[in-house]
């Protein structure tokens, strides 16, 4: 698998996204904001940050950099694009996924690990999974309560976009288990066509020998099953 890696200025989590497909043995390059070559990839990663520093808001003047109208381009093509965290904020921000994501609920950065479930398991990023399965994945982030209309919502769960919620660890979407106020325990959806992801937790920071939590290497096993590189 060839997967590119865009980092914005503030991106944090561009190079924990390299290693991981690296060390899975796919050949995995680091795109700067600022160009227009995506390289010929099989997969694009907006990675989780800061992307200039989330001054306006998150995600928001990542949007206006070169390499995301190559993006936007190559995600029109039928490409893959992975959003995680600050790159969920700018899938929004593009366009390619609807809503936005807010100020967390308690106005505070969270960062600790938290249970998601899986809600679709038709996607390349969830193939395998079955609906139902409950993940532990970190998050890192202050701007990760996701908000849309009525009408996006009904648009999102109606049609199976809705990839990943919150849930504790018996896998019940309650209140209690909502780290952020995200709409619905909301924390990852799909474009139509199920390329195009976003989502907040981090499975890059969870899929490694070095990290106590391995549940990210369930997502990454999904993607190598898409193409075709494990049963």
């Amino acid at each position: 698998m060839k997967v590119s890696v865009i980092t914005f200025p503030g991106s944090n989590c561009d190079h924990d996204a390299l290693e991981v497909f690296a060390s899975r043995g796919h050949d995995v390059s680091l795109v700067w904001h600022k160009d227009r070559d995506l390289q010929q990839p099989d997969l694009v990663v907006l990675p989780g940050g800061f992307s200039y520093g989330d001054y306006l808001r998150g995600g928001a003047l990542g949007r206006f950099s070169p390499v995301v109208n190559e993006v936007l381009a190559y995600a029109r093509r039928g490409g893959l694009v992975l959003g995680i965290c600050n790159g969920f904020q700018i899938l929004t921000e593009c366009g390619l996924l609807p809503g936005t994501l807010l100020m967390n609920s308690g106005l505070n950065f969270i960062c600790r690990h938290q249970h998601v479930r899986v809600e679709n398991s038709t996607t390349p990023y969830t193939e395998g999974i079955p609906s139902g399965t409950v993940l532990d994945m970190p998050i890192a982030h202050i701007d990760g309560n996701y908000f849309c209309d009525d009408h996006v919502y009904n648009e999102l769960r109606d049609n199976n976009h809705i990839v990943f919620r919150y849930c504790d660890a018996s896998g019940n979407t309650t209140l209690e288990a909502n780290p952020n106020g995200s709409r619905d325990n909301i924390a990852g959806i799909c474009d139509p066509s199920g390329r195009v992801l976003g989502m907040m937790p981090h499975p890059e920071r969870s899929a490694t020998k070095f990290v106590t939590n391995q549940d990210g290497k369930r997502f990454f096993d999904a993607l190598e099953r898409h193409f075709g590189f494990c049963g």
